[in-house]
């Protein structure tokens, strides 16, 4: 069983479309060898901005997804501290750093993302990043 953190852009690619990066999320969503983590950084970037624009399959899919997540960071000290070390080291954006930070905290083996492989987040050794982008070719 892969321990995979979701990053956001994943879950709404997922939600939203019928595209192949949409595929490419479902599946992953989908695979039985996967245990999933995520925060409370995720669920802000995904579920209000869909409650407010009234998109209730979309919040259904996120919270379907949220229920089904095994391992939640919620060492907040401990991601922030990482996150600044990361963002530092690497280059990354706050939330992108934060988001790679959760993971660690719950010894995460891969963090997926739809982030082209050209982004800062793909320079991080700590933790193996894959990409859905890929998949649109």
């Amino acid at each position: 069983m892969t321990r995979t953190f979701i990053d956001s852009g994943v879950l709404i690619a997922a939600a939203r479309g019928n595209t192949t990066r949409s595929f490419a999320a479902l599946s992953i969503l989908n695979d039985r060898d996967r245990e999933f983590a995520s925060s409370a950084f995720v669920q802000l970037e995904t579920i209000p901005k869909a409650t407010y624009y009234k998109q209730q399959a979309e919040v259904d899919f996120y919270e379907s997804f949220f229920s089904s997540v095994t391992l939640w960071a919620t060492k907040l000290d401990e991601i922030l501290q990482t996150g600044n070390r990361i963002a530092s080291s690497y280059g990354l954006a706050a939330m992108d750093a934060h988001h790679l930070a959760a993971a660690l905290t719950v010894d995460a083996e891969e963090f997926v993302t739809t982030e082209k492989t050209t982004k800062p987040m793909h320079r991080v050794t700590e933790i193996r990043v894959v990409s859905i982008a890929s998949e649109l070719l």
